[in-house]
């Protein structure tokens, strides 16, 4: 079982002080990796309803900082040497593909291969229509979205034609130290997600802790798979949700382990600087290093 630690560059951690106590924290504690979020903008007063919470709102105030997903995980990259670097997630369909495609790779390369690509189709609409994205194209963005990605980190360069993006012969580089390319996990806690992840995936983020929802989860991907002729044994499921933290004991960790569960994600068990040592590492003492 692997562990990570989730929302690190949000709140206190969009900043550099409290990002490399956390960074250098899960590493020396034996996390295996660490993951961002995205929201470019939060619009106020928003009526969307984030799906993660019972209140439908996002956890703390609409002025909670949150920093790009990417650009953290580079500084991270320059003061770790082992902890690997996700997204959880890139809201995919917000974002040209060549960009992404050119950031991740980047990331990878300056890492050392430890990138992690995690996208999700985004629920805020408002948010895409400040940014001028049709909310209701986001699944079929983000489907081609990924092939156009996949596209450019080949080694040699091909034409790319869809719906939504076309461009003729392109060079895109450095590629990904990783090949084929950056591990791309599909985030996310309905159906349409579970299918994705096992039409697309080289894993699967569900935003969930309630074992039903997981194990009905895990079986829309293993059916989709199945349809498909594809071993769901080749998509990493992770786990991670806004209520998965510290408070997470053996017994569970298992139980999620039994489940075909790979990695489990926590929120920062703290958000000052002692308190988030003691915490991260009590964790690893607790669960990490038995199992």
């Amino acid at each position: 079982m692997k562990f990570g630690v989730m929302f690190v560059n949000a709140g206190p951690f969009a900043f550099p002080e409290y990002l490399e106590i956390l960074a250098r924290t899960a590493e020396e504690a034996g996390f295996e990796s660490i993951w961002t979020v995205e929201h470019v903008l939060i619009p106020l007063g928003y009526h969307s309803r984030y799906p993660y919470s019972s209140s439908g709102r996002l956890p703390g105030p609409e002025s909670s900082p949150i920093a790009d997903p990417i650009l953290p995980l580079a500084f991270a990259a320059a003061i770790t040497k082992k902890v690997r670097l996700g997204t959880a997630i890139v809201i995919l369909p917000q974002r040209h593909p060549a960009y992404v495609a050119k950031e991740m790779a980047t990331l990878d390369v300056l890492s050392g291969g430890r990138a992690m690509l995690g996208i999700g189709i985004g629920w805020l609409k408002e948010e895409f229509d400040a940014v001028g994205v049709p909310f209701n194209q986001r699944a079929g963005r983000t489907d081609e979205s990924i092939h156009a990605i996949r596209s450019l980190w080949k080694p040699t360069p091909e034409a790319f034609e869809g719906k939504f993006y076309k461009w003729g012969p392109v060079e895109s580089n450095p590629k990904p130290l990783q090949q084929p390319g950056v591990p791309i996990i599909i985030g996310g806690h309905s159906d349409g997600a579970a299918r994705r992840a096992a039409r697309y995936g080289d894993g699967f983020f569900p935003m969930t802790d309630d074992p039903q929802v997981l194990a009905s989860l895990l079986a829309t991907m293993r059916a989709e798979c199945a349809k498909i002729g594809r071993d769901p044994k080749e998509i990493e499921i992770s786990m991670g949700t806004v209520g998965l933290d510290v408070t997470l004991d053996l017994d569970a960790a298992r139980r999620a382990q039994d489940a075909g569960v790979g990695r489990l994600a926590i929120a920062p068990p703290a958000y000052d600087p002692d308190g988030l040592r003691r915490g991260l590492h009590e964790f690893a003492e607790r669960v990490i290093v038995k199992l």
